[in-house]
């Protein structure tokens, strides 16, 4: 017996209207690419939404085409994340930091129609324009008067949605219809598409509305420091609309002293980035005697949050900080941090070492972890194994067809993490399947190697990688990015390893640079290391 429900597609076109009819008032902020302030409302968002929409229609976007976009958090880009979405074509956001073959590689692959960017951008767009034959449009995010000059046929933004009308029947169709296309970060071979649906995006964006996830509401202030141009700023532009809050829109203003002002300025509750964002943002702050006393949470995803920064934030600003796991596969909420009933929270140094876990997962999200050959293996907190995850907002195949050995013949998806979980539901990433460190035969966390080493507080960032070794096959080194200003002694870095860590695992060498290699989304590009060490002699260091 089927219940006596509607059958009422999910559509992304629902979540924009909502928001302009009952969070109308609510505002978008904005520090736009020439650093000015921008502020709208929801409703004012709304009718600039349905004027793109019925211009890319008039220029023969059709359901399932691309447009691309390479640009910033600001109000734009929100626009475009509806309104192509909404007709039924695909919004595919691009990296700009990555390099101008590989975003050429990504357009070609994706078949764009339409490219959007930000003038900040502009080098990229004439260096890759000519390689990319399906792009028919490329529109540069300002008005005419800001539009530069550019060797590639560019048209501006205001332009291009100017004589359009704000007034659209928005067409109701398949809810597992595509809305947007992002690539990872390509670690292993060419990058791989991950291509989300209307139905996923609005069960993600309902997930993260939960109090125990990110939990933001109508009267909350969100920061969404974390990029467009990675895995749709985790939900927060949908969630944001689904529940009227406000948001605030850094743009390009990501150092600390800019963020720290809009934080004040604009009265910010709720935050969303990586641990690099808010190390910069603690340093501004200590440094000039400021304090945040809007925040309520700061949500930490992207890396490992280090027990140093942890203890900054909540003992120094008052400022509870809740760690995250996802990937782009994961769309990419797939655990936070919550207390678990009954704990006594007055104990904050017992509470620590779960804050310092990536979370439990979330309604919708179902974990397994399975040794090299497929077994299931206990959740008892001891056991660890590849990480396999499945759920209704998770990927069920990559674009195209690439990358199939990533799924199991049983409906999992495998995520490359190797993993923990613990019996109240804690879930513990001990490494990457493709990081950890052999050495004899026994492996190495280099996570908990990096996490400890970051208890110094002159150390800024830190990343354990394996290096060959004639004896023991490899061993582990360590890269370190010292604080501003600071000088770490080797000795007590080694000293906060050692009270972390197997005596084994202490690095045979220690060496320190000015700037870790960074991605666009903070993460440390280990890969890089690899390369850049995979000549480098221990036994001289040591």
């Amino acid at each position: 017996m089927l219940g006596l429900m509607m059958k009422h597609e999910l559509m992304i076109s629902d979540l924009i209207e909502h928001a302009a009819t009952v969070h109308k008032d609510r505002e978008i902020y904005t520090l736009t690419t020439d650093m000015k302030e921008h502020r709208y409302t929801w409703a004012e968002c709304a009718v600039r939404v349905r004027k793109l929409a019925n211009a890319l229609l008039a220029a023969g976007v059709k359901k399932g085409d691309r447009v691309a976009t390479i640009a910033w958090n600001n109000y734009r880009h929100i626009e475009i994340y509806y309104a192509v979405s909404s007709i039924g074509a695909v919004v595919h956001t691009i990296n700009p930091r990555l390099k101008p073959a590989q975003i050429a590689w990504m357009v070609n692959h994706a078949e764009d129609k339409f490219v959007m960017f930000d003038t900040t951008f502009g080098p990229i767009i004439e260096g890759v324009g000519a390689m990319c034959p399906t792009v028919e449009k490329w529109i540069c995010l300002t008005d005419a008067e800001g539009k530069p000059d550019y060797k590639t046929d560019v048209e501006d933004y205001e332009s291009f949605i100017a004589d359009q009308s704000d007034q659209i029947t928005w067409e109701r169709f398949d809810e597992n219809t595509a809305c947007t296309l992002c690539y990872t970060s390509g670690t292993t071979g060419d990058p791989k598409g991950v291509l989300y649906s209307h139905r996923s995006t609005i069960l993600h964006a309902m997930a993260g509305s939960f109090q125990d996830v990110i939990g933001g509401g109508s009267n909350d202030t969100i920061l969404a420091v974390v990029p467009m141009f990675h895995v749709s700023a985790w939900g927060l532009v949908y969630s944001a609309a689904m529940v009227g809050a406000k948001l605030v829109m850094p743009g390009p203003g990501l150092d600390g002293p800019n963020l720290t002002k809009m934080i004040n300025q604009e009265k910010v509750t709720l935050m969303a980035g990586v641990p690099t964002v808010w190390l910069g943002i603690y340093n501004h702050v200590k440094a000039n005697g400021l304090s945040l006393p809007t925040v309520k949470k700061a949500l930490v995803g992207g890396s490992a949050l280090p027990e140093s920064l942890l203890r900054a934030y909540e003992l120094e600003l008052d400022i509870p900080m809740q760690q995250g796991w996802g990937m782009t596969e994961t769309s990419p909420l797939g655990t936070t941090y919550s207390p678990y009933p009954g704990d006594d929270l007055s104990d904050y140094d017992a509470t620590v070492k779960d804050k310092l876990y990536a979370g439990r997962r979330i309604f919708g999200v179902d974990m397994r972890i399975v040794d090299d050959e497929g077994n299931v293996l206990p959740q008892d907190g001891e056991a660890t194994g590849h990480l396999h995850v499945r759920g209704p907002w998770i990927a069920s195949g990559y674009f195209k067809g690439v990358g199939s050995d990533s799924f199991t013949d049983d409906g999992w998806f495998a995520t490359g993490d190797v993993a923990a979980i613990h019996p109240r539901g804690y879930m513990e990433i001990t490494d990457r399947s493709k990081d950890v460190i052999k050495s004899g035969g026994e492996w190495v966390s280099s996570i908990e190697v990096e996490n400890a080493a970051c208890d110094h507080p002159d150390v800024q960032m830190a990343a354990c990688i394996g290096v060959r070794h004639e004896k023991w096959q490899e061993r582990p080194m360590l890269i370190v990015q010292s604080v501003p200003g600071k000088e770490p002694n080797i000795d007590e870095i080694k000293s906060c390893i050692e009270a972390k860590c197997a005596k084994w695992w202490m690095p045979d060498a220690i060496v320190f640079v000015e700037e870790l290699p960074l991605g666009a989304t903070g993460k440390i590009l280990k890969r890089e290391l690899k390369i850049q060490y995979k000549d480098f002699d221990l036994e001289a260091a040591s």
